[in-house]
C-alpha cells in the first residue's frame, strides 16, 4: 500500500490530475494551496456560487475587504464580485508554476459566470469576457453551463480565446455539444490565423448528483413492485447510474480523439478538451466516501474533490486505471435503467435545471451574507 500522501499524487502517473473543489481567502493566505500542489501535486481548483456561500459565511477572513470595498460605495453584489475575482487571481498566481512547467496543460482556476445568465447567451458572453479580463490571469477557466442557451456562448467565448469549464454537464448528448463546441471553435481560429496553442478547456461532468436522483426513482419504483424479486432487481441499480454515465461518456471522449477532425487540430497544437469529473464527494453515506474518484481515473482526465473527499482519497483512495474498464457494463446498466422507465437523459435535463436553482440561491445567499457584513461593519465602524 502506497503511503497516503502519495495516492493523490499516483493519480498524476495515471495521466490525472487531482484539482481541489474549494478556495477561500485562509487557504490562499497561509500557504494551505501551495502546500497541497506541493505534496499531493494538485493542479486546480473549482469554484461555484455555493463554495464562495460557504467561504464568505465562515469566518471573518473578509471583513476587512468588505469594509474597505463598502467604503468605496460599492453594492453588496459589487462587493461579492470583488471578493470571487481576488480570490481566483491570487489563487492562480499560486497555481502559476504548476501551469507554466505543465506548459499550460494543467495548473488552472476556475471562476463562474453568475448563474443568473444560465438561459442568457449573449448576457454569458458579454459577462464571461468581462470575467476573464478582471481576473487577468492565463490560467483562469471561465466556467458556463453547458444550457441549450450556454453552448453558442461557449462555442463564441472559445472562439474569443477564453479558456472555458463547462460546468453543469449530466449526459452523453450534453458532453457531445461542448466536444463540438471546442472543435468548431478551435477549427474557427485555425482558419482565421489565431493561435490555438493557449486556449483551453474541461468538459465538467456531475456524477453523484445522477446517482441522487436514479437512486431515488429506483425506490419509487421499488415500492411500488409487483413481487419481492421485482423489488430486489430494482434496488439492485442503486448507486451504479453516476458511474456507469460517466465511463460512457469517457468512451465517447475517447473515440473523439482518435477521429480524424481532432486529429488534424491536435496536430497544430491545440489542447485536449480533459473531461472533469465533477460532484464526485458521495451524498449516500452509504457508499464508499472515495466512490467517484476510485471508479473514474484515467488518462486526459481531471477529478475535482471536496476537501473532505481529497482527504479521504489521500488516506485511504486506490490507485488504478480505472474509467475504461467495464464499459459493456456500463452500458448494459443504462439499458436497464432504461427498461424500467428511467431515461438518463431526462434525469440529466431534470438535474441541469436543478443545478441551476441551486446556483442561483447560493449567489443570492452569498449577496445576502455580504450585505449583512457590510451593514454591520459601517454600523460598527460608525459607532467608533
Amino acid at each position: 500500500m502506497p503511503p497516503a500522501e502519495s495516492r493523490l499524487a499516483g493519480l498524476r502517473r495515471l495521466g490525472q490530475s487531482p484539482w481541489l473543489d474549494h478556495i477561500d481567502k485562509a487557504l490562499i493566505l497561509r500557504g494551505g494551496l501551495k502546500r497541497m500542489i506541493e505534496r499531493d501535486g494538485l493542479g486546480g481548483v473549482t469554484t461555484n456560487p455555493s463554495i464562495f456561500e460557504k467561504s464568505i459565511s465562515g469566518g471573518e477572513e473578509y471583513d476587512g475587504a468588505i469594509l474597505e470595498l463598502a467604503g468605496q460605495g460599492l453594492s453588496s453584489a459589487e462587493i461579492l464580485d470583488r471578493l470571487i475575482i481576488d480570490d481566483v487571481r491570487a489563487a492562480c498566481d499560486v497555481f502559476a508554476p504548476v501551469y507554466l512547467a505543465s506548459g499550460g496543460e494543467d495548473g488552472f482556476v476556475s471562476i463562474e459566470v453568475a448563474p443568473g445568465f444560465a438561459r442568457d447567451t449573449q448576457g454569458s458572453i458579454a459577462e464571461a469576457h468581462r470575467l476573464f479580463a478582471a481576473v487577468d490571469r492565463p490560467n483562469v477557466l471561465v466556467k458556463i453551463p453547458g444550457t441549450r442557451e450556454g453552448v453558442p456562448a461557449i462555442l463564441q467565448c472559445l472562439k474569443d480565446g477564453l479558456n472555458i469549464n463547462i460546468t453543469l454537464l449530466f449526459t452523453l448528448s450534453q458532453y457531445e455539444a461542448v466536444a463540438e463546441a471546442y472543435l468548431e471553435a478551435l477549427d474557427y481560429r485555425l482558419h482565421a490565423g489565431e493561435t490555438i496553442r493557449s486556449t483551453a478547456s474541461v468538459a465538467s461532468l456531475f456524477v453523484s448528483r445522477v446517482d441522487t436522483m436514479v437512486d431515488r426513482l429506483l425506490d419509487e419504483r421499488a415500492a411500488a413492485a409487483a413481487d419481492e424479486a421485482e423489488r430486489r432487481r430494482l434496488l439492485s441499480l442503486r448507486g451504479r447510474a453516476g458511474v456507469a454515465n460517466a465511463k460512457v461518456v469517457y468512451e465517447r471522449f475517447r473515440a473523439f480523439l482518435n477521429g480524424r477532425e481532432w486529429q488534424l487540430i491536435a496536430a497544430s497544437g491545440a489542447k485536449v478538451q480533459r473531461v472533469l469529473w465533477a460532484s464526485t464527494g458521495v451524498k449516500n453515506p452509504v457508499y464508499p466516501d472515495t466512490l467517484y474518484v476510485d471508479e473514474l481515473i484515467g488518462a486526459q482526465t481531471v477529478s475535482t474533490m471536496p476537501e473532505h473527499t481529497l482527504q479521504a482519497f489521500r488516506e485511504h483512495g486506490t490507485v488504478a486505471q480505472t474509467v475504461d474498464r467495464h464499459i459493456d457494463d456500463a452500458h448494459r446498466l443504462l439499458r436497464e435503467l432504461s427498461h424500467v422507465g428511467i431515461d438518463v437523459e431526462r434525469v440529466g435535463a431534470q438535474l441541469q435545471d436543478d443545478g441551476i436553482a441551486l446556483f442561483v440561491k447560493a449567489f443570492d445567499d452569498a449577496v445576502a451574507i455580504v450585505e449583512e457584513r457590510r451593514t454591520r461593519l459601517l454600523t460598527a465602524e460608525g459607532a467608533e
